[in-house]
């Protein structure tokens, strides 16, 4: 039998989809000219990405103790992590194509492969989660000051593409999407203790209804890896096409 559906921790990861698709559709309107925006420094569009990015991670997290919670194995979870590794190439592949000087060598899809066996190995170590994941977000705010002052000569090493993935920077990389192990190991963490706590406390584990209002974001959850991977090239597409046709109408 099939392990039963979160309707709500769909929801709430549909809901991440919709403000994605809303803020990568501004993203590639100011891409193409169409409406500029400073996406690299403004903060109403990097505290947006932010959100954002927790959403997923955080849902990413509910899922794997909704998963542990009903049993499943490593197979499953093996056969899963695959598919998302390999669309995780395909991102640097075609950000590649895109923008070489900045393509994505460590985005969202890469850090979820790393984060998820890292979550499910760690699913025993119950209430410890929220400490973990308490010093994974403050670790890149330590690493900054300690590179900045008393480790300065160890900045080289960690700002290197070679380490940059781990988050232990004192600057940013140049690149389209940058999601490191550190903080964002963190929100994982929160949203596997945050399952196991729900879990804890809903009778049986049994999956909770939505209201209609919201009913219609379950299944766009339920689909994340597909939409996340499609949406982008519908959308840039769908503004080649509009440019080429106010070409060819002027």
């Amino acid at each position: 039998m099939a392990p039963a559906r979160f309707d709500a921790v769909d929801a709430l990861r549909g809901s991440a989809m919709v403000w994605m698709t809303i803020f990568h559709f501004c993203f590639d309107l100011s891409h193409f000219g169409y409406w500029v925006q400073d996406f690299r420094n403004d903060p109403v569009w990097i505290g947006q990405r932010t959100v954002i990015v927790s959403l997923f991670l955080f849902c990413a997290g509910l899922g794997q103790a909704i998963a542990v919670h009903q049993g499943q194995g490593w197979d499953r979870f093996g056969r899963r992590w695959l598919q998302i590794a390999a669309c995780a190439l395909l991102v640097s592949a075609g950000s590649f194509a895109m923008f070489p000087r900045s393509f994505i060598y460590f985005g969202v899809l890469h850090a979820m492969a790393v984060m998820l066996p890292l979550a499910r190995v760690t699913y025993g170590w119950g209430r410890w989660l929220w400490l973990a994941g308490g010093l994974a977000l403050a670790m890149p705010w330590l690493a900054q000051w300690a590179l900045s002052g008393p480790l300065t000569d160890w900045a080289v090493h960690f700002n290197a593409r070679s380490l940059n993935w781990l988050g232990l920077v004192s600057r940013k990389p140049y690149t389209e999407d940058y999601v490191p192990l550190l903080p964002w190991l963190g929100v994982m963490w929160w949203g596997l203790a945050s399952g196991r706590w729900w879990l804890e406390r809903t009778p049986h584990g049994s999956p909770a209804g939505l209201p209609p209002v919201v009913s219609w974001l379950a299944p766009l959850g339920r689909w994340s890896l597909s939409y996340y991977m499609l949406h982008q090239p519908v959308l840039i597409g769908s503004l080649l096409l509009w440019g080429w046709w106010r070409g060819i109408a002027g």
